[in-house]
C-alpha cells in the first residue's frame, strides 16, 4: 500500500492509497477500526465492486464484532456487535435509498453514538448524519489495484494521523 497526501487551501487533506489486493483493503479497514470510536460515521462511495464491502469485513474485524460482514444490500442496516467491549459496527446499504429523507427512516441517529456506522453508497445521502465523519472514495482501476481517497471532515478527524504505508501491500 503506497500512501499520497494532498492538501489544497482551504480543503480538508485528503489522503490516497493504493490497495493493491483484496487483503490490503482489509488491513486497511482494520488499521482504520483501531482509529475508530462510539459515535464515528465513514461514508463510502465507489463503484460496484470497487471494494466498498472488503473494507468494511476489515474494519469489522479490527473492531472485533460478531457475525460475517456481507453486504446488506437487500436488508438495507445489519448491526454487529462487539464481541469485545467495543462500539458495535452498524453497516448500512444506501444503494437502494432515494435520498436523505429515506436514510432518516432507517433511524440511524439512535445507533450512530454508540457505534461504528458505515454506509456503503452514502454519498449525497448519508452526510447529514454527522458534522464529523470520514468520506472514503474507492477507484478500482484495471489491474484490479485501488485507490482509496480518504477525506476527514470535521473536528473529529481534523488531527487523526489517517493510516497509509502501515497496511503493506497485502
Amino acid at each position: 500500500m503506497t500512501d499520497t497526501t494532498a492538501t489544497t487551501t482551504g480543503a480538508s487533506r485528503v489522503h490516497a492509497v493504493t490497495a493493491a489486493t483484496d487483503e490490503a483493503m482489509r488491513v486497511l479497514g482494520r488499521d482504520l477500526a483501531a482509529l475508530s470510536r462510539p459515535g464515528d460515521l465513514l461514508i463510502l462511495s465507489g463503484p460496484l465492486g470497487a471494494g466498498k464491502t472488503t473494507f468494511t469485513q476489515g474494519l469489522g474485524q479490527g473492531l472485533g464484532v460478531r457475525g460475517s460482514v456481507t453486504s446488506p444490500t437487500f436488508i438495507i442496516s445489519r448491526i454487529h456487535p462487539s464481541l469485545t467491549g467495543g462500539p458495535a459496527l452498524v453497516h448500512v446499504d444506501a444503494y437502494r435509498l432515494g435520498g436523505p429523507d429515506e436514510i432518516d427512516d432507517i433511524d440511524l441517529d439512535m445507533t450512530l453514538p454508540e457505534s461504528v456506522t458505515v454506509v456503503e453508497w452514502g454519498e449525497g445521502v448519508a452526510e447529514g448524519l454527522s458534522e464529523d465523519r470520514l468520506e472514503i472514495r474507492i477507484e478500482r482501476h484495471p489491474d484490479d489495484t485501488r485507490t482509496v481517497h480518504l477525506r476527514p471532515v470535521g473536528a473529529r478527524w481534523a488531527d487523526i494521523d489517517l493510516p497509509g504505508t502501515a497496511a503493506g501491500n497485502g
